[in-house]
């Protein structure tokens, strides 16, 4: 495997860790409304769990309220069903064909515990990163063993790897913080 597949596999691999995160960040709920926070609740539609962004259009008309409103009217039961046996801790109002979701304000004590959360996600991430790293350097030294790169450029492409790392623990520390800043907005 030459020096820029290696590489190339490393940064595909990092770029998919921080993706993973940012989208488990979406579902992590703040005390703003958003369609992150349920666009993924699985719904049971005709046999099968089905993610809700794919029966619905999910609005935000304020920073309090998530309007749901399915494309078939007669799944608005099961969508309801589902979003009271989620985690997200919220209930839904069935009204006719529209459901409506009142986001209430987090406490201080929900927002530290949360936060806490987004934490350990990240730092999961993160580890994720390092793992690939981990591979990358090892699949370098064999590369150099076997005579297929000379130690020049296993050297560099370790040097290349570590900036890479690097860039994707500071997208990932970016987030936190972002996420977390939002979190905590009363």
């Amino acid at each position: 495997m030459p020096y820029d597949d290696i590489y190339l596999d490393a940064s595909e691999r990092m770029d998919k860790a921080v993706n993973v995160l940012k989208e488990q960040f979406r579902s992590v709920r703040s005390a703003r409304a958003t369609p992150g926070l349920v666009e993924n609740v699985r719904v049971e539609y005709y046999g099968t769990h089905t993610p809700l962004k794919q029966l619905a259009t999910i609005a935000v008309p304020d920073p309090q309220l998530i309007v749901i409103k399915p494309y078939d009217p007669s799944s608005a039961d099961a969508v309801n069903r589902a979003i009271l046996t989620s985690e997200l801790g919220l209930t839904p109002s069935l009204d006719g064909k529209i459901i409506r979701l009142t986001v209430p304000p987090l406490s201080e004590e929900r927002r530290h515990k949360l936060a806490a959360q987004l934490r350990d996600m990240a730092e999961e991430a993160k580890v994720a990163i390092r793992n690939v790293r981990r591979d990358a350097n090892k699949q370098a030294d064999k590369e150099k063993k076997d005579g297929d790169i000379p130690e020049d450029d296993a050297f560099r492409l370790k040097e290349d790897i570590q900036e890479l790392t690097t860039e994707h623990e500071t997208t990932i520390d970016d987030a936190l913080r972002h996420k977390t800043t939002e979190i905590m907005e009363v």
